[in-house]
């Protein structure tokens, strides 16, 4: 039994030997890195070349309105791993692309959209940070020569606002946003988070009017949401179309 097993395994590794092209060398060579490396290679060489692999550049076939950036968006936010590097070119299993971009279209999910929004949201949180941070630095900086009778100058926090308060702007804002029309210039997502629709093509025919308003809209509303979460943990709901209709991200 035990000879049987020695002598399948020895056909097994002469089988991989031929497989990889290294049957011709010793065997104590036949399964080195260097050579099991290049049988990669190869491996991936011939899979690209079967279309079982497509580049950065080919993702847009496959998700709507993605942009330069696609890539490195779903490894890091979907923690994509069907993919490997070659030099400077980065290849994904187009297999899984499929079934990724599929997902997406059954969850009604714009790729380029959504990498838009996260972009957008991380911007607004940089804002209130930089706003957090400037006040913290301005407290810590040690460049400075202090009168020597200057003491007892201080405040204490400032009152807040109260909840009915941020509420009642939301709701104005509400009604601005219906009265103006702006739903066929704004997209609310997750009823909280507004942003201004955009397409190059055509956004220089936009009434200037128009923009400004949009603009200052979504950053007064997005200010009055993080408000009132900070106030209550709580997120406000804001659906101005039909819920079937809203945009789910």
């Amino acid at each position: 039994m035990q000879s049987q097993i020695t002598t399948e395994l020895k056909e097994l590794k002469l089988l991989l030997s031929k497989l990889i092209g290294s049957s011709d060398l010793p065997p104590k060579e036949q399964f080195s890195p260097q050579i099991l490396d290049k049988a990669a290679r190869e491996f991936r060489k011939l899979s690209i070349a079967r279309g079982e692999w497509i580049t950065e550049g080919e993702l847009y076939k496959y998700f709507k309105d993605a942009h330069y950036g696609s890539g490195k968006f779903i490894r890091d936010k979907f923690g994509f791993s069907n993919y490997f590097k070659q030099g400077k070119t980065t290849y994904y299993n187009k297999t899984d692309i499929v079934a990724l971009s599929k997902e997406l279209k059954q969850r009604n999910v714009n790729l380029g959209r959504y990498m838009e929004l996260k972009q957008d949201q991380e911007n607004f949180k940089k804002k209130l940070a930089d706003a957090a941070s400037n006040k913290k630095a301005s407290k810590l900086k040690k460049s400075y020569q202090l009168p020597d009778d200057l003491y007892d100058i201080d405040t204490s926090e400032p009152q807040r606002p109260s909840v009915e308060l941020v509420k009642e702007d939301i709701k104005r804002l509400e009604e601005e946003f219906f009265q103006h029309k702006l739903v066929d210039y704004i997209d609310i997502y997750k009823s909280n988070y507004a942003m201004v629709k955009f397409e190059y093509s055509f956004s220089k025919y936009l009434n200037n009017e128009i923009k400004q308003r949009c603009r200052k809209w979504c950053e007064n509303f997005n200010y009055a949401n993080h408000a009132l979460e900070l106030l209550t943990n709580k997120k406000a709901s804001f659906i101005p179309v039909k819920e079937e209709e809203m945009i789910q991200l």
